[in-house]
């Protein structure tokens, strides 16, 4: 069985790092699984083909990836949000990888990656996961409160749009035209693939659901203090770590995650936190903390979860949560909203919080309940036994090896 993976973005991070760890479990598995991407960093992995691997394709991937944004200059009051329009990207059709596949496994594809135009001219099966809302809507990655996607999109609140036949329309249509009816949909949480079921688009699809995955012999839990001391973090306090990219993103719920920490007591909490903040904010809180910046290698965010009390992850709507799962893998609890994506990883009041959605007060009250747990070590081992049960990246892979077998015994019987 041979497996071609088509996934935009760099590959230690995002969504792209859940499917670089899948495709290394599928080998493991005996299955000949290959990576088209466009990230630069290719860990001089053999199995990973990159088309941005010398000055001019890097320049023409940055172009794409730039185009992508000429339709949006005619919405002047639309939202700065990520919005793709997938109608640039890269001929992915004539590489050696692709006539070889039996199957083509397309994960996160945009940034000017992937032409949707390309998809209709796919002759293999095709599996897509889907790890945002992106698959189902007009553009937008996350709808928010929107429910345009339900039916065919227009009128796009985050384009700023009072149009039914805009962009978001258009974009839609265009994925109607394009998309092969026989694709297997995989939603990477129970929400995500209900959502998708309720799109006007992939309403008759088939769409299952397999979990996103973590690599447990990556992420394990190192001794707390082990951890403290190499990062050089000099506190009695109890740690609180939250983590994304970037803080900043809309859906993140970062705001609320503020509203939660001043009600704690700053004499009590060492804040620290994984990706771009705002330092200033931080600051304003009169809490002791640090800023690790954005991490790349899997050393540092094991040492990072590690070395913290609990996890709280604020998240308005998350496809899945990778970064709750590393957490958990390192024996870190976490709080979290009891919504979308992450209410898939976190049982309440066993391996962590869930709190009422969006109540900043619940998180507030979960970060306590967790760092004066009685039996807080026991919360620590149900956090990585959830991890290694549920989401470990072999069970994962066996989970699309069985899809696989399935989506070829259907190909060869028609």
């Amino acid at each position: 069985m041979k497996v071609l993976h088509i996934i935009a973005g760099d590959l230690d991070g995002g969504a792209a790092r859940g499917a670089y760890w899948l495709s290394s479990s599928l080998r493991n598995q005996g299955v000949v699984s290959q990576i088209f991407t466009n990230s630069k960093i290719t860990y001089n992995d053999e199995s990973v083909l990159s088309c941005t691997q010398s000055k001019l394709t890097k320049v023409i991937s940055l172009l794409r990836n730039q185009l992508e944004n000429i339709y949006l200059l005619a919405y002047r009051n639309r939202k700065k949000y990520i919005f793709s329009t997938g109608m640039f990207g890269t001929n992915f059709l004539k590489t050696k990888a692709y006539q070889e596949a039996d199957i083509i496994h397309l994960h996160w594809i945009n940034g000017g990656f992937i032409n949707i135009k390309d998809l209709s001219k796919i002759d293999k099966p095709i599996v897509w996961t889907v790890r945002d809302m992106w698959p189902m809507t007009g553009g937008c990655h996350y709808a928010i409160s929107c429910q345009n996607y339900k039916s065919g999109c227009g009128n796009c609140k985050q384009l700023g749009s009072m149009s039914k036949f805009d962009l978001s329309r258009f974009i839609m249509r265009r994925k109607e035209k394009y998309l092969p009816k026989s694709m297997k949909i995989v939603g990477i949480s129970n929400w995500v693939s209900l959502e998708a079921k309720k799109s006007s688009l992939f309403r008759d699809f088939d769409v299952r659901t397999i979990f996103n995955n973590v690599n447990t012999k990556d992420f394990l839990p190192v001794n707390k203090d082990l951890a403290k001391n190499i990062l050089n973090i000099k506190t009695d306090k109890k740690i609180i770590l939250v983590a994304a990219r970037s803080l900043k993103d809309f859906y993140k719920g970062f705001d609320k995650y503020i509203e939660a920490i001043k009600m704690l007591d700053n004499k009590k909490y060492f804040l620290c936190f994984i990706g771009n903040i705002d330092k200033k904010i931080i600051e304003g809180l009169d809490f002791d903390f640090k800023s690790f910046g954005y991490l790349h290698d899997n050393i540092s965010l094991r040492l990072v979860y590690s070395l913290a009390d609990v996890f709280v992850a604020p998240s308005i709507m998350e496809a899945f949560g990778k970064t709750l799962a590393e957490s958990m893998a390192c024996g870190t609890p976490v709080v979290c909203f009891d919504a979308t994506g992450p209410k898939d990883i976190v049982d309440h009041k066993i391996n962590g919080y869930l709190a009422k959605p969006f109540d900043a007060v619940g998180l507030a009250k979960g970060i306590g309940w967790i760092v004066d747990h009685e039996s807080y070590d026991e919360l620590t081992q149900e956090a990585r036994n959830k991890i290694i049960e549920c989401f470990d990246s072999s069970i994962v892979a066996k989970q699309y090896i069985e899809l696989y077998d399935e989506v070829l015994n259907s190909s060869t019987s028609v």
